[in-house]
């Protein structure tokens, strides 16, 4: 876990590669848990926290240093609607990243000597929607109201004290826009990732110019894509890092495509650690999965990166 003699992320990011966990959801499933209601693994940070910080220590032991907290889908407006009142959801939030930190301690006490660090995950507004927004954009909000949403969690999550704020899986430049209106100045660093198609967002914006939002925001430590097809990282990873001279973050799905009217995974698993090596040549310096990329898969991408 961090200390006070640890370097922060930003600092490991300057001086090399740090790996990234995979998906929180998967990981939840294969332990027997289910997850079909709208509320996603964020339900767990409620009826089984236990359950959450066993899957983030799975993920320390396979070799991640970053463990991504189980607030991607966790709203204010989400828990309302399954009549969670506003100071229980703030609670529920901040011990999303509780939970990632009691898993860092284990994971030091069983022998886990890297540091290891918190970042919490900021999901899109159409995760609150749970009808595959996400992964369209264009809410028919504009920046102001998006980022009238996203503050009052942004600030729970900041006030937590993770290290990092994952502002994951933003489908366009709106939303993108109005998360880094939220993040300044509350003094925690931030990534920005986008979820693409090829060299677009889902939106159909060039990522030379989503990208370009984060160019000059010094809250922003890396920026990247993730939930993606690993095919579209590469071309991803060499605009990101061109664009805005920091380090990139990458974490795509294992290849397979999510059915968001069946709310399941289609298609075969096209995610390698072949790719690995290329991403980090091009810049990337926090790799790591996202959905359906388990531990194991973490587990080969760190001995690929430590062998390379």
């Amino acid at each position: 876990m961090t200390s006070d003699t640890s370097p922060s992320l930003a600092d490991a990011l300057a001086a090399g590669t740090v790996v990234l966990d995979g998906g929180m959801s998967n990981q939840l499933e294969s332990a027997g848990h289910d997850l079909s209601d709208e509320l996603w693994s964020a339900r767990l940070l409620a009826e089984r926290p236990e359950a959450v910080t066993e899957a983030h220590l799975a993920y320390f032991r396979a070799g991640a240093s970053v463990a991504i907290t189980a607030s991607y889908q966790a709203t204010f407006e989400g828990f309302g609607k399954r009549g969670i009142g506003r100071a229980e959801a703030a609670r529920l939030l901040a011990r999303s990243v509780e939970l990632a930190r009691t898993a860092a301690r284990r994971a030091a006490d069983a022998g886990v000597r890297r540091p290891l660090w918190v970042a919490a995950s900021v999901g899109p507004y159409g995760a609150m929607l749970a009808d595959g927004s996400e992964y369209r954009g264009r809410y028919g909000l504009g920046v102001t109201e998006l980022e009238r949403f996203h503050r009052p969690r942004i600030e729970t999550l900041a006030a937590a004290a993770p290290d990092v704020l994952a502002l994951e899986t933003v489908p366009d430049t709106d939303e993108a826009a109005a998360l880094l209106r939220a993040v300044r100045g509350l003094g925690v660093p931030a990534w920005l990732s986008y979820t693409v198609d090829g060299p677009r967002t889902r939106a159909g914006q060039p990522l030379e110019e989503a990208f370009a939002l984060a160019a000059d925001a010094e809250e922003v430590i890396a920026v990247g894509v993730n939930c993606c097809a690993p095919g579209d990282v590469a071309p991803a990873v060499e605009i990101a890092a061109r664009v805005t001279g920091k380090p990139v973050v990458v974490y795509p799905n294992s290849g397979e495509g999510w059915d968001a009217g069946a709310r399941a995974w289609r298609g075969g698993a096209t995610f390698g650690t072949d790719r690995v090596t290329a991403w980090r040549a091009a810049g990337a310096r926090l790799i790591g999965g996202c959905c359906r990329v388990g531990p194991e898969s973490i587990g080969e991408i760190a001995r690929a990166l430590d062998a390379a």
